[in-house]
């Protein structure tokens, strides 16, 4: 039996190349995890929310199709599949997404669509069926170990026509073809691609996520809307000690995110901090960059505020940086009232970097963080709350809510 929720499998932003579905496929089985362990009341709404997101992704996209839920499924009917699958795998909340030929749920016509996708799209390998039956026993005249003899045999008789040696693996295939069986339909597909899984953008309130330009913060922004959150990016401009290129770079990465949510205004919120940066440098020594991440997260308290947003997010890691061994973090988090959010804390660079990649934030040429030059020559790595205080300048705080006013708004539309 199908139950009403499937484990989630990848966390990764990954997925299966594009491209492997039966001939004639117009429909996409879109897969969710952590919704179906939730009330039915919940589970309903979030159903209702990830639709919208796929809805608002498919407008964006300029693709057309039927979207609609069914026994805890979603379904997606539509001349595009694949431009509808790589869209449905996107959508935070889905764990993956099968493009699909919908065939009668009977045995006859599920083996010739068997035969038929195994036909037009085997290259070669070993094989294997994996079949799913849901409904009542009297639903169907045969059962999932049917399915999967019978359909065996008719995957295997398709690769011999091909003048191939039919050869079964079911440790590790090189080919797979699915059934999914329910009373009134059934399904056959070729892959699982994955998706981001978490939870449907919009269930959780919004949160301010600070964009650095750097590596870091757009993977942190991507995984507090993985578990929900829409974000408001927050670009905090260091001035000459940032650069043009280092905002640009903040203005993509938050392009690209916003790619992911077009129903959510993600423009990258712009707050110049120049001048404040110049004082810092003049008057600060090696607490320093505790300080200006102290106004940095007094700026994103001020924009919180603003938007109606409940924390901030950034993308600090434990012992990453002199600012961020636990005690520095616990003295710049004393500098606002919100909760700071830190998905990636005990996650390594390169996984990181790696994150990065799949998400297309990456560049292969890094450009050296506005941050770096402003930290002295000897960072405090042990501070308190106490010293910081008395070595910034009077009236942080305020200048760094007047830098919130003063924002600006670049980005994608």
């Amino acid at each position: 039996m199908i139950g009403p929720a499937e484990v989630e499998g990848c966390l990764s932003i990954s997925r299966i190349a594009a491209g492997m579905h039966p001939p004639d496929a117009e429909t996409v089985l879109v897969r969710h995890g952590e919704l179906g362990v939730k009330s039915d009341q919940v589970r309903i709404k979030m159903e209702r929310q990830l639709r919208g997101h796929i809805d608002a992704l498919f407008r964006d996209r300029s693709i057309s199709g039927r979207i609609w839920t069914e026994r805890n499924r979603i379904y997606i009917e539509t001349e595009r599949v694949e431009d509808a699958t790589e869209a449905a795998t996107d959508a935070f909340g889905v764990v993956s997404a099968s493009p699909a030929v919908r065939v009668e749920p009977r045995l006859d016509a599920i083996l010739e669509a068997m035969r038929r996708a195994t036909e037009k799209t085997y290259d070669g390998g070993t094989f294997a069926v994996r079949a799913r039956r849901a409904g009542p026993a009297d639903a169907h005249s045969f059962s999932s170990t049917d399915l999967e003899r019978k359909g065996g045999a008719a995957v295997g008789g398709a690769i011999e026509s091909l003048g191939e040696e039919a050869v079964v693996d079911l440790d590790d295939p090189d080919f797979t073809v699915f059934v999914e069986c329910r009373p009134d339909k059934a399904f056959v597909f070729l892959e699982k691609r994955d998706g981001p899984g978490g939870l449907p953008l919009g269930s959780q309130r919004p949160l301010v996520a600070l964009i650095s330009g750097g590596h870091d913060s757009p993977v942190a922004a991507w995984e507090a809307m993985r578990r929900g959150s829409p974000i408001v990016p927050l670009y905090v401009d260091l001035g000459d000690f940032g650069g043009a290129d280092h905002r640009a770079r903040a203005v993509a990465t938050a392009d690209r995110l916003a790619e992911l949510a077009p129903q959510y205004d993600m423009r990258l919120r712009v707050a110049p901090a120049a001048e404040l940066v110049a004082d810092l440098m003049a008057t600060v020594e090696a607490t320093r960059m505790l300080s200006l991440r102290r106004a940095m997260l007094a700026v994103a308290e001020q924009v919180a505020d603003d938007h109606d947003a409940v924390g901030i997010v950034t993308g600090e890691s434990i012992g990453q940086k002199s600012s961020q061994t636990t005690a520095n973090l616990a003295v710049t988090d004393a500098a606002t009232d919100l909760p700071v959010h830190r998905p990636l804390v005990t996650t390594d660079k390169t996984d990181i970097l790696e994150r990065a990649r799949e998400l297309g934030t990456y560049e292969d040429t890094s450009i050296p963080a506005g941050c770096n030059r402003v930290a002295p020559d000897h960072p405090e790595t042990n501070a308190t709350v106490e010293a910081v205080e008395r070595a910034e300048p009077d009236g942080l705080f305020e200048r760094a809510r007047a830098i919130a006013d003063d924002r600006t708004v670049v980005g994608r539309e």
